[in-house]
């Protein structure tokens, strides 16, 4: 008999069909986020759960089916999960790290340059008619090489942005909870308070997790220490910046423009954004290559048969749920 596993979007099909191979599937098909109701009337009856990290999954999805086992965010940020609420009900968490690393930063890199040269705006203005031929003048941007760079969180995504830097020969500025030892001796990287981060980058790219301590990390106040000439790329989760002021801040030009792929109130975006021009806003496209999100799908579905398996997971969130059953009938096994 298979276990049965409800699967919250439709992701690469190679994945689906590797996870098929192991389990009874049933696939959420509709062409709009799940809600809430949805998820929890899909988990009934099923042993894990594949869900996407806009999906709410708190305690009461997870008592929606008191069998539940495992669940595998296709993600590798869980504050959509009630972590706590899931290990107190013996509930196996994974995520999918690493696996979208050098695909964000890249990705952190193409806003960069987009709104640095204006490529948004230049694509616009062809696409209306209005290029009138070349122009000493015509929509001038700003150049990369030499500039400092500043990085907010010098983690994985942070530390693969900054060394795809090489080539600008730009100064590196970044501030983390410890010391990224790679950067420092790779390219000399200086490592800063956020102030002073804020006040001497040309360019800040936005690298940290959501928490209480970073939601609305980049509010009026750090807006107002930035470079006048300046600009800002988020790439991490949307409610680290207060979208609000971003777009008094970019309308009055306090900096030059911003590149976001991610929004404080996820899909909704704040509206006084829409209407200015010195602003790149992509559809949260961070991990969207084929490539990586074939991996990703791939991981995740592998760490939730692992788990089925009484296997713990290679990518497991809450490992305290193994210690607790290590001994016990039916446990988890290393």
């Amino acid at each position: 008999m298979k276990w049965k596993v409800f699967v919250t979007r439709k992701i690469p099909q190679r994945a689906l069909d590797w996870l098929g191979k192991k389990c009874e599937l049933e696939v959420y098909s509709g062409a709009e986020p799940i809600s809430k109701k949805e998820i929890m009337a899909g988990v009934r009856g099923k042993d894990g759960l594949l869900c996407l990290l806009t999906d709410p999954i708190d305690e009461e999805v997870m008592d929606a089916e008191p069998k539940l086992r495992a669940i595998a965010n296709y993600a590798v940020g869980y504050d959509n999960i009630d972590l706590k609420a899931a290990t107190k009900r013996g509930i196996v968490v994974s995520n999918t790290p690493e696996v979208l690393t050098d695909t964000t930063a890249e990705l952190a890199w193409a806003l960069l340059f987009s709104v640095a040269r204006r490529i948004a705006e230049g694509d616009k203005l062809c696409r209306a008619g209005k290029y009138k031929g070349w122009a000493p003048m015509l929509m001038l941007g700003t150049d990369l090489k030499g500039k400092t760079l500043g990085v907010v969180g010098a983690g994985r995504i942070g530390t693969a942005l900054t060394l795809k830097s090489r080539g600008f020969e730009m100064k590196i500025l970044y501030t983390d909870k410890t010391k990224n030892e790679a950067l420092e001796k790779e390219l000399g990287a200086k490592k800063v308070g956020l102030d002073e981060l804020l006040k001497d980058s040309d360019f800040v790219s936005l690298h940290v997790p959501l928490t209480g301590e970073t939601t609305h990390l980049i509010g009026l106040r750090e807006l107002r220490l930035m470079k006048p000439g300046s600009i800002l790329v988020n790439t991490s989760r949307g409610p680290i910046i207060d979208e609000k002021v971003l777009a008094i801040a970019l309308r009055e030009r306090w900096i030059r423009g911003a590149g976001i792929d991610v929004y404080e109130n996820e899909p909704a975006i704040e509206p006084e954004l829409l209407k200015l021009d010195n602003v790149v806003l992509l559809p949260h496209l961070g991990s969207a290559t084929e490539e990586t999100r074939t991996r990703m799908g791939l991981i995740a579905a592998k760490d939730l048969v692992a788990t089925l398996e009484g296997k713990k997971p290679a990518n497991c969130l809450n490992p305290e749920v193994f210690e607790k059953q290590r001994n016990e009938d039916g446990g988890y096994a290393e």
